[in-house]
């Protein structure tokens, strides 16, 4: 097992700094694991080179749209005919604010 590069005392100061209050078993823990992280990065910085583009997805992303054409819509007789009750060609629903 390696020293990790992130020590408990580091953590402890990085969490005060932070206002977070860690047990001594939660500093160790996180130091643990800062150092994993830590770790994996300079793994990916060591692979990538300056012929290899930046990215921000692995795979390229396309906008999935259809074409905004004009088609036609329901008639007023159709979006109202499942309706309970209407009123001059509205949905009619009960009062709910004593307004005026």
């Amino acid at each position: 097992m390696h020293m990790s590069a992130i020590s408990a005392d580091e953590v402890a100061r990085l969490a005060s700094l932070a206002r977070i209050d860690l047990s001594e078993a939660e500093q160790e823990r996180l130091a643990g694991e800062l150092d994993v992280i830590i770790n994996a990065v300079a793994t990916v910085q060591k692979v990538a080179s300056d012929d290899v583009p930046a990215t921000s997805h692995p795979m390229p992303l396309t906008n999935v749209t259809r074409p905004d054409e004009v088609t036609p819509g329901l008639t007023v007789e159709q979006a109202l005919s499942g309706a309970p009750e209407t009123e001059q060609d509205r949905f009619r629903v009960p009062r709910i604010l004593d307004e005026e």
